[in-house]
């Protein structure tokens, strides 16, 4: 017992000094962020100084769009596992239509789309009808959970058309995280952790094509890869990435709930936090 104590206080010291908080950038996150009309949480990874910044970090928000890294997790799961083909026929029905402006939303009753073109408009052009059918592919709310609670994600979770979840829904929406879980989500994919590396390199270039890059992913210059899920509601404006970076790579999750501004203007107040924030990481960790 005397030797597990001994070895217990050599090893933590040294577990705890492997990843350090950087104060001078949380510093001025902080100052990015005073004066914010609503409730903002915070989590960047300097993947290669190991050194990180955590505000609100662990806060539960609404994911808005964002669930849709776990439903592609469900996703790219059954493909894994022989259950579904990437390029297999699939016919859309009027049945799956989720009222709004998506484009599989506009399709015809009967018309046939491959499940890889489902899975790019779900990611790239955040098409809702695109991503309820899906989660439903993907084995519902349920499973994908069970996926989440695998990977060590305690509060990630699919709240929508989800048995059990419905009060979760009632105060998150679609699905609920936090900004260092969505963040550590990413950077398994980043690292090959999420099902196999073949697996999450396949995810990890599907992620690299986001046609909603006017906010944080503006401030990256353009021949650097970034890899991102953005979301957004009224009141919550949210965004993760990861940054190859020239200098060293980052991963930056920005999720905010209880905002006052709803516009759906370029200016929106949580959109020009996140511009400011995400040109800080670069010019500072560049």
């Amino acid at each position: 017992m005397k030797k597990i104590l001994f070895l217990l206080a050599c090893v933590v010291p040294i577990w705890l000094a492997a990843q350090k908080t950087d104060r001078r950038l949380e510093a001025k996150v902080k100052e990015l962020l005073a004066g914010f009309h609503g409730q903002a949480g915070i989590y960047i990874h300097d993947l290669k100084r190991n050194r990180t910044v955590a505000i609100n970090a662990d806060t539960i928000f609404p994911t808005a769009s964002m669930i849709k890294v776990p439903i592609l997790t469900g996703i790219m799961n059954k493909l894994h596992r022989g259950e579904l083909e990437y390029h297999q026929e699939l016919v859309y029905k009027d049945s799956l239509l989720y009222a709004g402006v998506d484009i599989l939303g506009s399709f015809k009753s009967g018309e046939k789309i491959e499940l890889s073109k489902v899975m790019m408009l779900m990611l790239t052009m955040s098409d809702n009808t695109a991503s309820l059918w899906l989660q439903s592919l993907a084995g519902g709310g349920v499973r994908i959970n069970q996926l989440m609670d695998s990977l060590g994600l305690r509060v990630t979770r699919v709240n929508s058309r989800t048995p059990g979840r419905e009060a979760n829904r009632s105060e998150f929406g679609w699905g609920q995280t936090s900004p260092h879980e969505m963040a550590t989500l990413m950077e398994k994919i980043v690292h090959g952790e999420v099902i196999d590396a073949a697996t999450s390199a396949k995810m990890l270039r599907l992620l690299g094509r986001n046609y909603w890059d006017e906010e944080a992913i503006s401030q990256v210059p353009s021949d650097v890869f970034v890899a991102s899920k953005s979301g957004a509601v009224d009141a919550t404006r949210n965004e993760v990435l990861f940054v190859n970076g020239k200098k060293g790579p980052y991963i930056f999750c920005i999720c905010t709930k209880n905002n006052t501004d709803h516009s759906w203007k370029i200016d929106n107040e949580a959109w020009e936090v996140t511009r400011r924030i995400s040109k800080l990481l670069w010019d500072e960790l560049q």
